[in-house]
């Protein structure tokens, strides 16, 4: 396998063109020497905005390839499915990677211990008290979630491929948390957080409310051990207001 075969990035979106340039920019101060050999799907959901404009011009510099997508599962899926690289790194359209090494120390960890899902913090450089608060309890969450099942988000999710395809991939029925469905199938001492993070924006939280917010989370962790509960069409609103 050449090294530019190593990682596959897939970025599922929608309407995203303000954004997704964020998202390029850190890519490309990554100091992974073969991020720009590196292929890029960007799953697009039928986008109605620049999106694929802006991915395209990208393509310059990134070796970025647009795909039909969907649901972000269904996206994250067809990105996989285009792979064949060893690793697997799905990332939000709407974040920026913190740290310009974050990408190469994850895989130095991925292979150093032998990891089958890798993650990091999520930080809203750009939110209020109450922001910090919601995101803080989420990185506190996933860091505790290595002692009992594990908790990653698809901000920022890296799998060794040969355990993503055992476990199936993404469930592509999910209308949401399909992040949180297939994380908590990985072997906790399989599980790592890296120390850095992901910047994300509190846009959700703008759009439902804090305490929406919170509620759809706390029940999800009551009731992640079923499997049509991701399935359930009142969750098609959170989608639609991602």
């Amino acid at each position: 396998m050449s090294m530019s075969n190593e990682l596959t990035v897939v970025i599922p979106a929608r309407n995203e063109e303000k954004l997704l340039p964020r998202l390029f920019l850190s890519l490309l101060r990554q100091d992974y020497r073969h991020i720009r050999d590196t292929k890029i799907y960007l799953a697009d959901a039928d986008s109605t905005d620049r999106t694929v404009e802006v991915a395209r011009n990208f393509s310059r510099e990134l070796n970025i390839c647009v795909i039909e997508g969907g649901l972000p599962s269904v996206g994250r899926n067809n990105g996989a499915r285009c792979a064949d690289s060893r690793y697997l790194l799905f990332l939000d359209a709407d974040i920026e990677l913190g740290d310009c090494t974050l990408i190469r120390r994850t895989l130095e960890a991925m292979k150093k211990q032998s990891l089958h899902l890798v993650t990091t913090d999520i930080l809203c450089p750009g939110g209020g008290i109450l922001d910090g608060l919601m995101y803080g309890c989420n990185n506190a969450v996933q860091r505790l979630s290595r002692y009992h099942r594990p908790f990653a988000t698809g901000m920022f999710m890296l799998f060794d491929r040969e355990r993503f395809d055992a476990l199936g991939g993404f469930d592509e029925l999910a209308l949401y948390a399909e992040d949180y469905q297939l994380s908590r199938l990985v072997d906790r001492r399989r599980f790592k957080v890296v120390r850095g993070g992901v910047h994300s924006t509190n846009r959700r939280f703008q759009k439902m409310g804090y305490w929406k917010v919170v509620r759809f989370f706390v029940r999800t962790a009551f009731r992640g051990g079923r499997a049509g509960y991701y399935r359930d069409p009142m969750h098609r609103a959170y989608w639609e207001m991602s």
